[in-house]
């Protein structure tokens, strides 16, 4: 009784010191990490751009190019003073592709300058826009200030 117990004892021993050798691919609890985001996308100059016929954007919408063959869809942003915008593509489809321009303002404000700026803000598209609509949309988001 006694040399199974020591055998036993070796076999898990053995087991435990073989599972904690191997390499891993798991991370964390079982999972890969999550892809890097994309890189953003560069606007280029204007005289390398395409302009978006106005049938094809919304209501309101500012002016918005397309770039690099229409894979790239370029909308101007509306920032000033401590605030700061950027474009994320919502939704693309068949019929249409939306685009959301957040003005991030820090909160509190402090001080900032009473300037606006209208930077030019790139989205990738999975394919070419050609005919689909361009649906662009404003939002202001309050963000603690660092």
């Amino acid at each position: 009784m006694r040399h199974i117990h020591t055998a036993v004892s070796a076999g898990v021993l053995f087991f435990a010191v073989a599972a904690c050798g191997q390499p891993s691919d798991d991370v964390g609890f079982g999972g890969q990490p999550p892809a890097p985001p994309p890189a953003p996308v560069q606007p280029k100059p204007v005289d390398q751009r395409t302009p978006v016929p106005p049938q094809q954007l919304s209501q309101g919408a500012p002016k918005v190019w397309t770039q690099d063959g229409g894979s790239v869809v370029v909308a101007t942003g509306s920032e000033g003073g401590c605030s700061k915008v950027h474009a994320e593509l919502v939704e693309q489809n068949a019929q249409q592709v939306k685009i959301r321009l957040v003005d991030e303002i820090p909160e509190p404000s402090g001080i900032c300058t009473m300037d606006l700026r209208y930077p030019p803000l790139a989205v990738q598209l999975d394919a070419p826009l050609e005919q689909r609509q361009v649906i662009v949309e404003q939002i202001d988001v309050k963000v603690p200030k660092k």
